[in-house]
């Protein structure tokens, strides 16, 4: 007779008629900040640690002139999208000016290190597709919030907190891979 496999449970299912934020998706590149316990302050891409000498667009030197205020964002992983000049769309930022925007808007939307701003809200409340379609409208009528005056903004991110899950609709081409968008 085999032996009983370890059990499983099945987890909880959200229900998706909740509070939801939809913020702006800035075209960047993603970046980390981590302090840890004892202050030391470290920068990552999406996927790996980087270092001045082995940087992603100027991040990681960014994070070594700025580590005495990101200190302030205390102990841990703080995600975000770094931005501008020379980056993906580039917002219209010129002469090498770029920008580290967190993305937990609950966290950070009050007091946090000069250095850093904060992806913009678009919509915050119950989910509907509608609210995500105005979101989206909205970016497209008025442009980016993110960096005012400049008229191609990428699209949303829908984060439901009570799935602890992050959706992304862009303007151009959301039916399509990023890698086959144009």
């Amino acid at each position: 007779m085999s032996e009983t496999p370890p059990f499983e449970g099945f987890g909880k299912i959200a229900r998706l008629k909740r509070s939801v934020v939809v913020t702006e998706k800035i075209d960047g590149t993603n970046a980390q900040v981590f302090v840890t316990d004892d202050g030391a302050v470290l920068s990552g891409s999406r996927n790996r640690w980087i270092t001045p000498a082995d940087d992603n667009y100027g991040f990681a030197r960014w994070v070594a002139e700025h580590a005495d205020e990101l200190r302030e964002l205390g102990p841990g992983r703080h995600f975000g999208e770094w931005w501008g000049s020379g980056i993906q769309r580039g917002y219209g930022l010129k002469g090498g000016y770029k920008r580290f925007s967190l993305f937990n808007v609950s966290r950070w939307s009050g007091e946090r290190p000069a250095c850093c701003d904060v992806v913009p809200v678009v919509y915050n409340g119950d989910f509907t597709t509608t609210a995500v379609d105005d979101a989206i409208a909205d970016l497209v009528a008025n442009g980016s919030r993110a960096a005012p005056g400049f008229m191609d903004p990428e699209g949303v991110i829908v984060f439901h907190p009570a799935a602890n899950m992050m959706f992304k609709r862009t303007i151009k081409a959301d039916e399509s891979p990023k890698s086959l968008a144009a």
